[in-house]
C-alpha cells in the first residue's frame, strides 16, 4: 500500500510540475513557454492579416503569408500563391471602404494553427459580393489558418449559412409587367 501511495504522490508532483511549465525541451526552454511563443507569433501574424484586410493595405502581407500559401475558401475554389491571395482580398476592403471592421470574438492558437471566430461589418459602398450599395452587413465566420515557419500557409473559412446565402443572393429584380387582356 505504501508503494502505491508513493507512486501516486510522485505522479501528482510530476503532473503539478508539468502544469506550471517547469518541464523543459531539448533546448532547455520550458515546453509551455516554447509553445506559447509560437502560438503568440501566429496570433500576431493572423491579427496583422485582419488589419491589412480592414485597411485595404495588403502591401506587407508577405511578412505574414507564405509565397506558396493556399486559401481554400476562395470564391471559385483554391486560391494559390501570395499574389493571388492579395488580389482576392482587395475587393473585401472596397466593399465597405469607409467603415469595414474586423471584430475578433474569440481566437485560439498553438504552434501550427490559429482558430478565429470573427465578425466582419460595414456599410456597402460598392456592389461587390452581391451586397446592395448603402446597406449594412455583418458576416460571422470561423477562420482556420495553418502556419509554417511563422507564416500562414493554408486558410479555410466557415461562414454562417444565413450570411453566406445573403452574399450569394441575386440582386432583387422587379417582376415582369403583366400584359393587358
Amino acid at each position: 500500500m505504501k508503494q502505491l501511495f508513493s507512486i501516486a504522490a510522485a505522479a501528482l508532483v510530476c503532473a503539478d510540475i508539468f502544469s506550471f511549465g517547469a518541464c523543459t525541451s531539448a533546448s532547455n526552454v520550458p515546453v509551455a513557454q516554447a509553445v506559447d511563443s509560437a502560438a503568440l507569433k501566429n496570433l500576431a501574424a493572423n491579427n496583422a492579416i485582419d488589419k491589412a484586410i480592414e485597411s485595404g493595405d495588403v502591401s506587407n502581407l508577405g511578412d505574414y503569408i507564405a509565397t506558396d500559401a493556399v486559401d481554400h475558401s476562395g470564391e471559385h475554389g483554391d486560391v494559390v500563391g501570395l499574389d493571388s491571395i492579395k488580389a482576392e482580398l482587395a475587393p473585401m476592403h472596397k466593399l465597405a471602404a469607409n467603415d469595414l471592421k474586423f471584430e475578433v470574438v474569440k481566437e485560439l492558437a498553438d504552434s501550427d494553427y490559429v482558430f478565429e471566430w470573427s465578425r466582419l461589418t460595414g456599410t456597402a459602398t460598392t456592389a461587390e459580393m452581391g451586397v446592395p450599395v448603402g446597406s449594412k452587413f455583418s458576416v460571422v465566420s470561423v477562420n482556420v489558418s495553418r502556419f509554417k515557419n511563422g507564416k500562414a500557409a493554408e486558410h479555410w473559412e466557415f461562414m454562417q449559412p444565413g450570411d453566406l446565402m445573403k452574399m450569394m443572393a441575386a440582386p432583387a429584380t422587379k417582376p415582369p409587367a403583366k400584359k393587358g387582356k
